[in-house]
């Protein structure tokens, strides 16, 4: 039986493989995004690969209009799993010591109140349908303080911490939720990074791993996994120690950019 999928910022990076993925299986999509151009790329790629597709031209920034979006879509089909995978990057840029303040606002808006008001709206009419599935993407940076990216790394660390918290709160209730914690990927965000980017690899291959724990419903989708469990383990660390073994992460990015 297809699925019904909502999926944010799918217009590019890991968001567009999932679409990809999710289309090939005959999926029902509903994409949102903010790049018209890029989101209707995408959504012709999907009908053609034989999913039906319904797009949302939102930033998820947008509460009301997302809401209203999301209500309509899961009227005219259920929902069973909504990836919040909409996301910015930004940071200390070349000649800074620390992000600005308008990058700081703009991260924490999107990366953290952009995951509730997706899921949000949902939630309650997946309880009451007792089924469903629900995605958070965080990342590995959120393991571990990121002086180059607080609110990046703060962020992501939040959507872990609140993805957690409320698969506890929804234990049976018949929905299930994950939470994605992503490496180096290849795409537009990470190419914003000039630092060293370990076993960075394809978004397609992102999405593979993805989709398998999502089917296994495991709590953290966490990948790589030996990165994943240094850098678990660098959070761990003292400052003191953390302050040196982190040199090799520095990095500086450009502007701010969609996931």
């Amino acid at each position: 039986m297809s699925k019904c999928i909502v999926i944010t910022g799918g217009s590019s990076g890991i968001g567009r493989a999932l679409a990809f993925f999710y289309a090939a299986q005959g999926a029902t999509l509903g994409l949102v995004g903010r790049n018209e151009e890029r989101l209707q790329e995408v959504a012709l790629c999907c009908r053609n690969k034989g999913a039906t597709v319904s797009v949302g031209l939102i930033d998820v920034r947008r509460r009301e209009e997302l809401e209203a979006w999301l209500f309509k879509f899961d009227e005219q089909t259920p929902v069973d799993l909504v990836i919040a995978n909409a996301g910015v990057m930004g940071g200390a840029q070349e000649g800074e010591d620390i992000e600005g303040d308008q990058i700081s606002r703009l991260i924490l808006e999107t990366n953290l109140l952009g995951v509730l008001n997706t899921i949000q709206p949902l939630l309650p009419r997946m309880i009451a349908r007792r089924s469903g599935q629900i995605a958070l993407m965080s990342s590995i940076a959120g393991f571990i303080p990121l002086p180059d990216a607080p609110s990046y790394g703060a962020s992501k660390a939040a959507v872990l911490r609140y993805g957690l918290a409320l698969r506890t709160a929804l234990r049976g209730s018949g929905v299930r939720l994950s939470i994605i914690c992503p490496g180096f990927v290849t795409t537009a965000m990470t190419a914003q990074e000039n630092g060293w980017k370990p076993f960075e690899m394809s978004a397609e291959r992102a999405a593979v791993i993805i989709a398998d724990g999502l089917d296994r419903n495991r709590a953290v989708i966490a990948f790589p996994r030996f990165l994943a469990f240094a850098t678990w383990i660098g959070g761990l660390l003292p400052e003191r120690v953390r302050n040196v073994t982190e040199r090799a992460f520095r990095f500086k990015v450009g502007h701010a950019d969609e996931i």
